[in-house]
């Protein structure tokens, strides 16, 4: 990036309009790579009150290189390749699961996340964790809107609540006596968590009330043999997200928790998430996140094979599915601006119960509550609101039967999918994989070795530029995302000033970006097919 270019951005965000508003701001033009997009830039809030919820976030350390507002005197996009490397790696994680007698007996080889903020705070989530008491593995990615308070809730509970509508009825009985009887409740899930990633241990004992609720209802059902993959992934969802809605209107034990549970649910978050189990792989997807499955055909050429919709107005499928949901009256303001009734742009997410309630409802919970301006809660009513609900947090669920030639799956934010299609994310990921394979067998060592052998084969790694290539493959996607020039290549100026941004203009030119990509053990799922 030049430094004429650098310029313009700084003038650009000193003289764009912006409109204050209850703790929010919108902004009009946002120009994304090259187009002009319209979004929503929510305030620099925290998404809890002060001290409700704990997060030593790697944010910490990009803030470090980041400036905090466009009108500092000494503002420099200037940053050395390995700040670069420090700020982009600070939210790796990776897990490969244990294998036994030295074979991994999972579809799943290992899975690499890492998320970027725009945001501050970032709205965006992640969750990943084994069943313990079924079989599978499962990942989510939650993009978060108005805060981050809705994608935390859910980020820390829609895998649990997945995990118990898959348990059989004996198991939900043997949980059931065991709470009854105050004694340990054996684990149904073992998550895997980057020791930044934000928790809220405030409300955990509330969290586990609810979801034990949740399977007395399902021990209710009665229901043999129980719910299908499918079916528990939809009830999962819905359940979660009644229970966001229920919680505000309920009493609460103190001002925190009521505080909590207002912000969650007067905030919102979309969610994707797969459940991978053998062969067996469903994705449930409720908004803009998106799941691709990259597939290295017979010919050795790469295809992508998109698991998702992204349900917002400009999916034909959704847009029918509203106008059947709304008298026909409301056709033409059910979408105004490309968003759902002129505010959001996904159609559907969990929380934003100012979309799903009734005006009576939303005053009299908010009317009965503290200081909301300080709680950032934006107090709106959009013209022509009717008939509510005019979201739902559904999902839609997708099945697909793993072959062998399908070798990873990618679940990441709209962050990622605004700068990268379908398409390039596959491409670059298929490329790293060629130049790990390519690279690492020269690596070899030959007998005896000798200071003056070892000496220059690392002087050969270092000009096959081994040593500066990411290992892990998400964050080679957000490199890309955010540094590559318009001939798709890697710009480190350009990367730098991205990462540069101050907090008051990085939303303008880029969003959270979050990225877990699952890969799959090509040998069981070959295994899998000769038993059967």
């Amino acid at each position: 990036m030049s430094g004429t270019v650098s310029s313009w951005i700084l003038s650009s965000a000193r003289n764009s309009i912006v409109f204050p508003g209850k703790g929010r701001w919108y902004s009009i033009c946002i120009p994304n790579r090259n187009k002009i997009k319209w979004k929503l830039l929510f305030s620099k809030t925290q998404p809890y009150p002060a001290g409700s919820c704990s997060s030593a976030s790697p944010s910490s350390l990009r803030k470090a290189f980041r400036h905090t507002s466009t009108e500092e005197e000494h503002f420099s996009f200037q940053l050395s390749p390995s700040q670069i490397n420090d700020i982009l790696r600070a939210g790796e994680l990776s897990h490969r699961p244990l294998a036994v007698s030295g074979r991994s007996s999972s579809s799943v080889l290992r899975f690499e996340s890492n998320q970027l903020a725009s945001n501050s705070p970032m709205e965006d989530r992640r969750s990943a964790a084994t069943c313990l008491q079924t079989a599978g593995m499962l990942f989510g990615v939650f993009d978060g809107h108005a805060g981050a308070a809705c994608a935390q809730a859910v980020s820390d509970r829609l895998l649990h609540y997945i995990a118990v509508s898959l348990l059989s009825r004996p198991s939900l009985e043997q949980i059931e006596l065991a709470v009854e009887a105050m004694k340990p409740v054996r684990p149904i899930l073992q998550c895997h968590r980057h020791p930044g990633d934000a928790e809220c241990p405030e409300v955990s004992s509330r969290y586990f009330d609810n979801l034990r609720v949740y399977w007395q209802h399902l021990l209710d059902l009665d229901a043999e043999p129980g719910l299908s993959l499918e079916e528990a992934m939809v009830c999962a969802f819905n359940r979660l997200d009644s229970d966001i809605s229920l919680e505000v209107q309920a009493p609460q034990e103190n001002e925190l928790m009521r505080n909590i549970a207002l912000q969650v649910a007067f905030s919102g978050a979309t969610a994707c998430v797969a459940h991978v189990d053998g062969v067996h792989l469903h994705v449930a997807n409720t908004g803009d996140c998106r799941a691709v499955l990259g597939v290295r055909e017979e010919d050795g050429t790469w295809s992508t094979l998109p698991l998702t919709r992204d349900h917002n107005a400009c999916d034909e499928f959704e847009i029918r599915r509203l106008k059947r949901e709304h008298p026909r009256s409301e056709e033409k303001t059910l979408f105004v601006n490309d968003r759902l009734l002129g505010i959001l742009m996904p159609s559907r997410a969990f929380g934003d119960v100012q979309l799903k309630w009734s005006k009576e409802l939303q005053h009299s919970v908010l009317e009965n509550s503290c200081d909301i301006e300080a709680l950032n809660i934006y107090q709106y009513v959009p013209p022509n609101y009717h008939t509510p609900p005019y979201l739902t947090a559904e999902p839609e669920v997708t099945y697909h039967k793993l072959r062998s030639k399908d070798k990873f799956l990618v679940i990441a934010s709209d962050g990622l999918w605004e700068m990268l299609s379908n398409e390039k994310v596959v491409k670059l990921i298929a490329g790293h994989l060629t130049e790990l394979h390519v690279q690492k067998p020269q690596l070899t060592f030959k007998k005896p070795v000798n200071l003056g052998y070892m000496h220059n084969l690392l002087l050969q790694r270092k000009s096959r530029g081994l040593a500066s290539l990411d290992q892990n493959i998400a964050t080679h996607l957000i490199r890309h995302a955010i540094g590559s020039n318009e001939y798709g290549q890697l710009d480190q100026e350009k990367l730098a000033a991205m990462l540069t941004l101050p907090e008051d203009l990085a939303r303008m030119y880029r969003d959270d970006i979050t990225v877990t990509v699952v890969y799959f053990n090509s040998e069981t799922i070959d295994n899998y097919y000769r038993n059967n």
